[in-house]
């Protein structure tokens, strides 16, 4: 279960070194590759919360098997891909993989495993090699891409993938499908199809010579609509992906729009990082991966010591302040733009970031699943996981999306972007700001 869960994080964050060689192979632009980017997070969000009630339907050994097959035959897909639109196509199905495999993956750790000290082991090693899948992706992209190409990024890790298929088959036990129940399958495709659409009217509206002027407003307006319909569909459906209920909970659901703004200025970072050593400062991919190493192990210093600030502190200080650290690290990286500077000028952007996703995300996190029950518990972490990827997939799209645009050629996108990203960063810390936990619940949940 570990080692997918590797994989899978890995893929988050692999894509982002290798993008300039992706689109020199393929021609396409900065604000088209966004869809490298933002196809694999949109569906992994999108569809994690259906993953996770086709587990507890179907069987979780099954639909673990049926996840990973699904992850592990994208993979080779995108590594062998002809063309741009068939590498989208297997990012897409990538995150489909995650959001099928993931949920079963961990409820299968979590029974195998008896409450105690044996699962707070088993469930830590589980978050430890997410954190290093995540942070180890920057500097593994550089390191293959430079001397295997773009292709390997994929491909190294079907075998692995092979392996967890032989090793669940063998290891994890097989049970019997609970009793029947209705799924919610229009509310998870409406909660594809929205952010999908958008970023389609998105890109397709930077295109300076675009064959089909229609294509933009149509996507948009049918976002808009998938919204709404997503929204009428939860209030209908007998089975939910998101009750109503979840709404009444003031502080989770402040917890989760501030995850999406905040999101999307930490993805937008990573992407701008990795534009301006490549495109800008001339480095090749391995340098651009050593280059990003000190915000990798700036993230693993910030996930050891923010949970011991986080009882002192409490959430909201925490938040607040991990907000506060990324406005400063798009600052810097406006700054540097400005200057011309060389690559290395952005590390201590990098070492901003990774202090904002410490502090910011982690305190949001806890605020998001504090006082759950065993009944609402997955649904608490499933929507602020999909929060984090949706939010942050929206934020590219906005905020890369816009501003690399060919139709914007005389402006800055570096600059550009980093101010907007900074306008999105300030209605996070409005909404923060309104967060208010009980005394005793937060002491009993941080402490």
């Amino acid at each position: 279960m570990a080692m997918l869960q590797f994989f899978i994080a890995v893929d988050v964050t692999v894509v982002n070194v290798a993008l300039p060689s992706i689109g020199a192979d393929f021609g396409v632009d900065g604000h088209a590759l966004v869809w490298v980017v933002v196809g694999y997070t949109i569906t992994g969000g999108g569809l994690l919360m259906l993953g996770g009630r086709l587990g507890d339907v179907l069987g979780r050994r099954r639909i673990l098997l049926l996840g990973t097959t699904l992850f592990g035959a994208a993979s080779l897909l995108a590594g062998l891909a002809p063309s741009f639109a068939v590498l989208v196509t297997a990012r897409l199905l990538q995150g489909a993989g995650e959001a099928i495999a993931l949920p079963a993956a961990m409820a299968v750790i979590v029974l195998m495993f008896p409450k105690g000290p044996r699962r707070s082991r088993a469930l830590s090693v589980w978050a430890a090699v997410a954190s290093c899948g995540l942070v180890l992706g920057f500097v593994v992209s550089g390191i293959i891409t430079e001397l295997l190409g773009w292709r390997w990024i994929f491909l190294v890790s079907v075998p692995f993938i092979l392996i967890v298929l032989a090793a669940a088959a063998l290891l994890v036990p097989s049970e019997r499908p609970a009793e029947p129940a209705p799924l919610d399958l229009p509310g998870s495709l409406l909660l594809v199809a929205a952010p999908l659409l958008f970023t389609l009217g998105v890109v397709e509206a930077g295109q300076v010579d675009g064959t089909l002027p229609w294509l933009p407003p149509v996507a948009l307006v049918g976002a808009v609509a998938a919204g709404a319909l997503f929204v009428g569909v939860e209030r209908r459906s007998r089975n939910p992906l998101v009750p109503l209920r979840f709404f009444r909970n003031r502080p989770r659901v402040l917890a989760n729009l501030a995850t999406a703004l905040l999101s999307a200025a930490l993805s937008t970072s990573f992407l701008l990082f990795t534009y301006y050593l490549q495109d800008r400062s001339g480095a090749g991919p391995l340098q651009a991966g050593l280059t990003m190493l000190p915000l990798a192990v700036s993230l693993i210093a910030a996930s050891v010591l923010v949970p011991r600030l986080l009882g002192r502190w409490g959430a909201r200080a925490c938040v607040l302040a991990g907000i506060g650290f990324t406005v400063l690290a798009m600052a810097a990286i406006a700054l540097v733009s400005s200057l011309g500077a060389t690559g290395p000028a952005m590390i201590p952007a990098m070492t901003l970031i990774a202090a904002g996703m410490g502090f910011g995300i982690v305190g949001l996190q806890y605020v998001a699943v504090t006082g759950v029950t065993e009944d609402d518990a997955g649904i608490a972490s499933g929507v602020q996981r999909a929060a984090d990827q949706l939010g942050g997939s929206t934020g590219i799209t906005l905020y890369v999306g816009i501003e690399f645009a060919p139709t914007l050629d005389g402006t800055d996108p570096f600059l550009a972007s980093s101010f907007l990203a900074i306008a999105g960063l300030a209605a996070a810390g409005c909404v923060a700001w309104r967060i208010s936990l009980p005394a005793a619940v937060t002491e009993e949940t941080l402490g």
